[in-house]
């Protein structure tokens, strides 16, 4: 590719961890394959030996570094610190893209990309909020702080890029119609991501895999299987895949509802790797933008139930069966209906085509270029 074609590109985020992490990877695997230069800036404290070596996978490709500073969650008096170094680290790397993921990762590429804009440079200030602040309440004081906040930010903003529709409209609800521009662009997955994934012949019932904090309602899998097995008549299974600040305390929830034999915990892994390990994957969130691993059980051919929130329905279509509430007894009517009938219930999600033609990686790194050109008026 020519170098007048050629951007240099900085992906900031807090936490490689999760959606997020899963996302800016799958970004920077195809915007390298297009002859961008491409570096990294996030949190130092966050992930686990698997992160770290999905890290390490990375290095090689990254022409502008892959840097690693202490960003906290909660604003405190550490972010001084973390935004003098994040700002040095991005002025040395000369950008002609700053895209912030989640919302301490788009505050410093807005905040940093105007001040280089201010000091001469020519930089596209992008953010993409993966639902991050837009979780909080409007009703309550702190909601109404942070989305005046991300209301004053638009104006250091050149794109605001959203993974779902849902995303989009929370956006306008909470925060207003974008003054700046915007982009509806979804996940997607690449071409190997459609191979199916046969469950192994010790397979458990179901399959939890994420971060484990309430965020993600590992709690309410747990209180979800327990009823399921009583509801049933049998005890249903499990595994729960992942590590996080709630770990502890739901190993002990499993044990307090006497399903700790019923339930194994393992550290974080591949997606597709866990998903021979159990026959339905259940994704019991509280809350989500567009979540990847209902792309990613859908793509491999594993049965999905999920929680009927944030853009999962444009996913698996507004009236899904597989959708249920975020509480345990609606789930555990859903998982007991599916493990009663496996190939019937497979039969009613989306098939393989109808998620490639509109949930490609491809497509997703075209359009995402696309604004970026825009951006820069090039």
């Amino acid at each position: 590719m020519p170098d007048s074609h050629s951007l240099r590109i900085v992906h900031c985020f807090r936490a490689p961890v999760g959606g997020i992490f899963r996302h800016v990877r799958d970004l920077i695997d195809a915007q390298v394959a297009a002859g961008h230069k491409v570096g990294i800036i996030c949190d130092a404290s966050s992930g686990g030996d698997f992160e770290e070596s999905m890290l390490g996978e990375m290095r090689g490709k990254l022409e502008l570094g892959l840097e690693r500073i202490a960003m906290q969650r909660q604003i405190g008096p550490g972010d001084a610190v973390a935004a003098i170094r994040t700002y040095k680290i991005i002025k040395k790397s000369r950008p002609d893209v700053l895209h912030g993921h989640g919302a301490k990762g788009g505050t410093y590429a807005r905040l940093f990309g105007s001040l280089l804009r201010a000091s001469g440079s020519r930089v596209a200030r992008f953010y993409s909020p993966h639902g991050g602040s837009l979780h909080f309440d409007l009703a309550t004081l702190q909601g109404r702080f942070i989305f005046c906040v991300e209301r004053l930010m638009e104006r250091m903003t050149d794109r605001i890029i959203f993974v779902s529709k849902f995303e989009q409209g929370v956006y306008a609800r909470k925060v207003g119609e974008p003054r700046c521009g915007h982009a509806l662009i979804y996940n997607g997955l690449a071409n190997r991501e459609f191979e199916p994934v046969t469950p192994g012949p010790d397979a458990a019932d179901f399959l939890f895999i994420g971060e484990m904090r309430a965020l993600k309602g590992p709690d309410i899998f747990i209180d979800a299987l327990t009823r399921g097995s009583a509801m049933s008549g049998r005890a249903l299974t499990a595994v729960m895949v992942g590590d996080g600040i709630d770990r502890n305390h739901l190993i002990e929830q499993a044990q307090a509802g006497q399903m700790s034999g019923n339930i194994r915990f393992l550290m974080p892994m591949k997606a597709r790797e866990a998903f021979r390990l159990a026959k339905v994957v259940v994704i019991p969130s509280r809350a989500e933008a567009l979540p990847y691993i209902v792309l990613e059980a859908l793509a491999a051919g594993r049965p999905v139930i999920a929680s009927q929130i944030g853009g999962i329905p444009e996913i698996l279509g507004e009236a899904s069966p597989a959708l249920v509430k975020p509480e345990a007894e609606s789930l555990s009517g859903g998982m007991v209906t599916a493990i009663n009938d496996l190939e019937g219930f497979q039969q009613l999600l989306p098939g393989t085509q109808v998620l490639r033609q509109k949930f490609s990686v491809e497509n997703m790194a075209m359009r995402l270029e696309a604004e970026y050109f825009a951006a820069l008026g090039r």
